[in-house]
């Protein structure tokens, strides 16, 4: 593979999470394994992911509702679902949360990789591809890899890592309505009033970084969340 494939693994069961871990770093995918739904989705906001696998049953948030929440910020991952359950209504009700695979538990080595490969193939990821960090909006340049924007004038403006992964997120919705739940869950790990707060400030904070393009601007949606949107400014 020209780049390593990133899968982020969301799985409860401490052993089960490391065998499978150790088996995909084996095959040449760069691996991040959280333990319940609420990290797995800090930790999907934090880092690019070509791929999610997710457990069904866990702690804090399960899979079904982690797949969701995921879908809500990148709409075109590939999430596998591994569980215990081989009801049809578990698999239907894992395919209606955005899944595209489920794996039943106790499962070969051998299957687990091919229905990786498989969903990678469909993907056009097969080969690898590079993450995009990159992002025009307007003028404005945001690296997020870097935690940086740029201006047309060479100046730069060094952000957050917080600020990062909220400007993150909205770009990944750009002009579509992104809720303030994801991005509390996404970037704290809750949504309580007082984190709500906080978000507030760093909404105040990236319309100030971002004023110099008036065609940029991240508007309130009253009760539900955020846009960002991207225009002629006129």
């Amino acid at each position: 593979m020209s780049e390593k494939l990133k899968i982020l693994l969301v799985e409860d069961d401490f052993n089960l999470g490391f065998v499978i871990q150790d088996q995909l770093k084996s095959e040449g995918y760069d691996v991040n394994l959280c333990s319940d739904g609420v990290d797995g989705l800090k930790k999907f906001n934090e880092e690019l992911f070509h791929m999610c696998i997710l457990d069904v049953m866990m702690p804090k948030k399960d899979g079904f509702t982690l797949a969701k929440d995921i879908r809500k910020i990148n709409v075109d991952i590939p999430i596998l679902f591994l569980t215990a359950k081989n009801q049809t209504e578990d698999k239907i009700e894992g395919f209606k949360s955005g899944g595209d695979d489920y794996l039943t538990k106790p499962f070969s080595t051998e299957e687990f990789l091919l229905r990786i490969k498989a969903i990678l193939k469909r993907v056009n990821l097969i080969d690898g591809q590079a993450i995009e960090t990159r992002f025009e909006l307007g003028t404005i340049v945001f690296d997020s890899e870097n935690f940086k924007l740029i201006y047309p004038n060479g100046e730069e403006k060094k952000l957050t890592k917080k600020e990062t992964k909220i400007l993150h997120l909205l770009v990944q919705n750009i002009n579509k309505v992104l809720t303030r739940d994801i991005v509390l869950n996404a970037v704290w790990g809750q949504d309580d009033y007082f984190v709500g707060r906080s978000l507030d400030v760093f909404i105040t904070k990236l319309r100030k970084y971002l004023k110099p393009d008036e065609s940029v601007s991240i508007n309130n949606i009253h009760g539900v969340g955020f846009k960002l949107e991207v225009g002629s400014g006129e």
